[in-house]
């Protein structure tokens, strides 16, 4: 997998983690209060993207964990 690739699942990664710690912490919801609503569309892809690159993130440690090469373009 490239690195910019890794980067950019890193980073909506650490977009959930923030979102969902203000959710726990102050009951607020950044994703929502910037993109207008849980149930707005602009919502619901930034949700998506943040899931499926934590999924992508579980598998990666996964392949690295049982020796499987992962190449980082540099």
């Amino acid at each position: 997998m490239n690195k910019p690739l890794w980067w950019i699942a890193f980073v909506l990664v650490v977009v959930g983690a923030v979102n969902w710690g203000l959710v726990g912490v102050a009951q607020f919801d950044l994703v929502a209060a910037l993109f207008g609503g849980q149930s707005s569309p602009i919502s619901r892809v930034v949700y998506s993207l943040v899931g499926l690159a934590g999924l992508l993130l579980v598998i990666l440690q996964a392949m690295t964990m049982s020796g499987a090469t992962v190449s980082h373009s540099r």
